[in-house]
């Protein structure tokens, strides 16, 4: 989580214009000894390139690398302004983070930040509270829906019982720290449940830490009593928010497509089936890419990203295949730029529809030709 204390956060500006909102945050970076006052010239450059607004009435503003010397620390400021600041593009911005960072470290800040603005719902309180210590806690709170990644999935085991697969689970599990030994011993004393279609499932009521699913799958399928056995998924869950992968198990189950899982070429395939709406249909083209970006995929690229994909019809979802894996909406920057892809990264995009084709060969093109170049 980045360095964040109370006197990073100042409540109630005002600002009559997007100019007057940076020259504010940027001055803050000043007096906090992140930056030299020159900074203020990348910050004011940077948005003239592109808008930093991310969403859900919220902007990051930061220099370009032009002006990375201009960075004496790493660190924020955060800005409230209740009665708005108009952004451009009929967009009101509420909160300003003004970011202050060397090298790619700043690819860390936006990734950590985007997954805490990017709840709507978060992003209103924050523009409405009178309390610092409330936006301190709105800012520094843990989402706690990441539970699926490929750090938990086990693929091609030499395996023909249910036990060796259980075990890969838990082993998983507990390098987590999502479950205790309450929970291995009733998980071990009790017999996984066929769900349908070969996918196996186990879980406890008792010694879950967090959430988080292990899933592990034998290089062969198998039979159990006449069963067959593709994919097994073990859950621990400490609250309801795992309520969010039942919905596409199902929706596999009930369309008789849950073989998907046993077919699925790696680890990130898999998270894109139980985590992403976009429908991951047969005809689904992909394709993978290192980022060749020598600063990451900032504000900046994930804009040129966001605005080719949007030409197109079809459902485009990002996964970072060397971060999470799982898949998000291409069409919103908020959740692009969150992805934290830095160079030699490896990206995949998955298009569902009319033009996947054309619109994967647009990002294709824009990939090879290096977002446009490094100007921020």
């Amino acid at each position: 989580m980045f360095h964040l204390s109370l006197k990073d956060i100042h409540l109630a500006a005002y600002a009559d214009n997007k100019e007057s909102a940076i020259r504010q945050v940027a001055a803050a970076l000043a007096a906090s000894g992140y930056v030299s006052e020159r900074y203020i010239e990348g910050m004011l450059e940077r948005e003239i390139q592109s808008s930093t607004y991310l969403g859900n009435g919220i902007a990051i503003p930061h220099g370009t690398t032009a002006t990375r010397d201009q960075v004496l620390h790493t660190g924020v400021q955060v800005l409230q302004f209740p009665d708005g600041v108009a952004w451009g593009n009929n967009q009101t911005v509420h909160i300003v983070i003004g970011i202050a960072a060397k090298s790619d470290e700043h690819l860390t800040l936006l990734h950590q930040l985007t997954r805490i603005i990017s709840d709507e719902n978060l992003a209103s309180q924050m523009a409405k509270t009178a309390s610092a210590d409330e936006l301190y806690r709105l800012l520094m709170s843990t989402p706690s829906s990441h539970f699926l990644d490929a750090s938990t999935i086990t693929l091609d085991i030499d395996a023909h019982d249910l036990t060796t697969l259980q075990a890969l689970n838990i082993a998983r599990l507990q390098q987590a720290k999502a479950v205790n030994a309450a929970f291995i011993a009733d998980v071990l004393a009790r017999p996984p449940i066929h769900l349908g279609q070969g996918l196996w499932l186990s879980d406890s009521a008792i010694g879950n830490l967090r959430n988080a699913v292990a899933i592990t799958r034998p290089k062969t399928p198998f039979t159990i009593d006449g069963q067959p056995v593709g994919v097994l998924m073990t859950i621990a869950y400490a609250d309801d928010q795992l309520q969010s992968l039942l919905s596409p198990i199902s929706t596999l189950l009930q369309q008789s497509k849950a073989e998907r899982l046993y077919s699925a070429p790696d680890a990130a395939a898999i998270i894109a089936l139980l985590t992403t709406t976009t429908p991951q249909e047969a005809t689904a083209l992909s394709a993978d890419f290192i980022l060749p970006n020598e600063h990451g995929l900032h504000t900046r690229p994930s804009s040129l990203l966001v605005n080719t994909i949007k030409q197109f019809n079809s459902q485009i979802t990002i996964a970072h295949l060397d971060g999470s894996g799982v898949p998000v909406d291409g069409r919103k920057l908020m959740q692009v730029a969150g992805l934290g892809v830095k160079k030699g990264e490896r990206i995949r995009f998955t298009a569902v529809g009319s033009d996947a084709e054309q619109a994967l060969t647009a990002i294709t093109t824009l990939i090879e030709q290096n977002m446009g170049g490094e100007i921020a």
